[in-house]
């Protein structure tokens, strides 16, 4: 069993746990509004031992990926990473709400935070945190999507974006999630890695990503990204995922086609990410 096979094993007993905590049913009702209900008297369900108030989720008007990386000088998709499965922890005691806090004043175009716990230390706290810190720039929820349920989790948290990695999922489940999320008013990350994904890319899609790190292995290699890119629509916008350390790297990416370049260890493993961050995009201008 390789290491994406342990994490959607890992993930699927998760979910089935969350289920028996807060039903589908439940979560639904809370995250799709109605007109007799008072939002700010009613906090939501997530799941066991954490709700989320209202005006920090299904009410927040949501910020778009899309046009974020579209207007974005940089393109840079920092991430709040405590730790990898590869890497082992990177910084277990990172304050996530200073953090990202200091990565939109830098100058990112988007935030991502993990929200898996087993592999990559996340949890829905950390992403609350991020979001009751950040407002101005779009926030990726990081996570092994398998069930229609965590669509439903995501919106609930006020993710404004969610991630779909097509070695997880059939065509036909992109097709379904991609078109739940956007009735939820959420966009849609598509994550590929080789070429035998391509055919799984869905035209509903809002960005496509695709992964330098080899799921199996968890080995980076950037040649993922220069031979795929030609290979996808141009009316997509395109990011570059994993493996990126330096300008001169994101540079040549920006220049095969890419507008977002998404960027987690590199800024995490050092002291102060976000000054970390702002020096990057400081040599990338």
């Amino acid at each position: 069993m390789n290491i994406l096979d342990k994490i959607c094993r890992s993930k699927r007993l998760e979910i089935a746990w969350q289920k028996e905590a807060i039903p589908l049913s439940e979560l639904k009702e809370a995250v799709i509004p109605r007109l007799t209900r008072d939002p700010l008297k009613e906090t939501l369900p997530i799941t066991r031992g954490l709700r989320v108030k209202p005006a920090m989720t299904s009410i927040l008007k949501k910020v778009s990926f899309k046009e974020a990386l579209i207007r974005s000088d940089s393109g840079i998709i920092a991430e709040f990473k405590r730790k990898s499965p590869s890497k082992g922890w990177i910084h277990p005691e990172a304050d996530v709400a200073s953090i990202v806090q200091s990565y939109e004043a830098a100058g990112a175009a988007a935030i991502s935070c993990l929200t898996d716990e087993p592999f990559f230390g996340g949890n829905f706290e950390d992403f609350k945190k991020a979001r009751e810190a950040i407002s101005r720039i779009p926030l990726l929820r990081k996570d092994f999507i398998l069930d229609e349920y965590q669509l439903y989790q995501s919106k609930a948290i006020g993710a404004d974006v969610i991630l779909l990695i097509a070695a997880c999922l059939t065509a036909e489940e992109i097709v379904r999630f991609t078109s739940i999320a956007h009735n939820l008013d959420m966009e849609v990350l598509l994550e590929i890695h080789d070429e035998s994904e391509l055919s799984s890319v869905c035209p509903d899609a809002d960005v496509i990503g695709i992964n330098n790190r080899n799921l199996d292995t968890f080995v980076t290699d950037l040649r993922h990204s220069l031979d795929l890119v030609s290979r996808i629509p141009n009316n997509f916008v395109k990011i570059s995922e994993s493996g990126l350390s330096n300008p001169e790297t994101v540079i040549k990416l920006r220049q095969a086609g890419f507008r977002g370049f998404l960027m987690g260890e590199n800024f995490m493993k050092t002291s102060d990410p976000g000054g970390t961050l702002r020096e990057f995009i400081n040599q990338l201008n």
